[in-house]
């Protein structure tokens, strides 16, 4: 059988990857009076009085909600909601395998954005964190910043931040590895989409100065009338050379290549033109930009896609488990930028000087020391940045 047989198969047997389990005893009377009524009247009280007794009372304190309207799934696009669940439970599943966090799936019915930001205000109360899963750009920038303003917990869009931070790591490593400096290379960043601006904007917050960007219709430049609002806004800090033209072209010279944007893309020759031992990260699923043979034989120094059958392996499992477990262990009321620089250089730092190499600059998706490295980096630099409650 190949995989998608398998998965059927599993997916069938297990009847969904999730499930509630009670941690309390309900065995006896005895136990039905404290654990519900009349006993449990009284954490409700207290709760009424001060509600953030909640994360005392409840198991808030370690509940996510991780929440999709099902328009960007994977790379199956706007299949919906209800078709989406699959992929919530196994994020949920994930949550709780590599960080011991309770995650909660929840399909939202609508393309709305003011019925999905006003339906997650409304139920953020039962959970101590948010993460946004599979929204289509533009519209999941405006979700998350509304939200952002409305709610006092952590809402963290994944397919953005997540890699963004997974990115940092690996360009941080590279860099180690070819002796270069952040803040000296020349980037191109293939794709404008919510990954794409995600990551480009956290690699300028990471020290990045140059960095151009790529559309399908060629390198984006500020005034060009093709672009949406958040390629515009982009197109503004990027690209401060106006070049025009094609990704060839905007290839050329350049140290680094990330790509989150469409197969086969990126040639062997293009890579030959960029500076002496590029760095390409082809991320495209599951087909990547380049296939990593064909950048080497190009002359890349260092590869990365986000397949898991390739070294390097730039893997959002290494860094949300972690950035959420830290979030939650501090009660943080936002994960900040300060946030997930730490969490990025946390995940470089579980590769030793001794380790790196070009086959290795990123750890392994199961590497445990990976989750509480990141964890308590995360919930130290919430703590230095004033959005950390204990």
């Amino acid at each position: 059988m190949d995989v998608k047989e398998r998965a059927l198969q599993a997916h069938e047997k297990w009847g969904g990857k999730i499930e509630v389990v009670a941690r309390c005893e309900v065995n006896s009377k005895d136990d039905l009076s404290i654990a519900y009524t009349p006993g449990v009247a009284e954490p409700c009280l207290k709760i009424k009085d001060d509600p953030s007794l909640s994360y005392t009372y409840t198991r808030r304190h370690n509940l996510v909600a991780v929440i999709t309207d099902g328009t960007a799934v994977l790379g199956l696009g706007d299949i919906g909601p209800i078709a989406g669940m699959p992929v919530m439970e196994g994020k949920c599943a994930l949550f709780k395998a590599f960080a011991d966090v309770d995650a909660f799936p929840l399909c939202v019915a609508s393309k709305d954005v003011d019925e999905i930001v006003r339906t997650i205000q409304l139920i953020s109360g039962s959970f101590g964190g948010i993460n946004l899963e599979d929204i289509a750009a533009p519209r999941c920038f405006e979700i998350e910043r509304r939200l952002k303003e409305v709610c006092d917990i952590p809402v963290f869009h994944d397919d953005q931040h997540g890699t963004a931070v997974c990115c940092g790591a690996a360009l941080l490593n590279a860099c180690r590895l070819t002796g270069r400096k952040v803040d000296e290379i020349k980037m191109v960043v293939n794709g404008c989409g919510a990954a794409a601006i995600a990551v480009t904007k956290f690699l300028m917050f990471l020290g990045v100065k140059h960095i151009t960007m790529v559309e399908r219709f060629g390198i984006v430049c500020e005034g060009d009338e093709r672009l949406n609002p958040a390629q515009q806004e982009m197109a503004k800090v990027t690209n401060r050379d106006h070049m025009t033209g094609t990704l060839a072209d905007a290839v050329k010279g350049a140290d680094v290549f990330f790509g989150m944007s469409a197969p086969q893309v990126l040639t062997a020759e293009m890579v030959s033109t960029m500076a002496k031992d590029p760095m390409v990260f082809a991320m495209a699923n599951p087909v990547p930009e380049i296939w990593p043979e064909d950048a080497k034989k190009g002359g890349a120094a260092v590869v990365g896609t986000g397949r898991s059958d390739y070294p390097n392996q730039i893997n959002n499992v290494l860094a949300f488990p972690g950035i959420f477990r830290g979030a939650l262990d501090v009660r943080a009321s936002d994960i900040n930028e300060e946030m997930k620089l730490a969490a990025a250089k946390a995940i470089a730092a579980c590769v030793s000087d001794e380790e790196l190499n070009a086959e290795y600059i990123m750890p392994m998706a199961f590497d445990k020391k990976v989750i509480r490295s990141v964890a308590d980096a995360v919930a130290q630099a919430a703590r230095d940045s004033g959005v950390a409650r204990i």
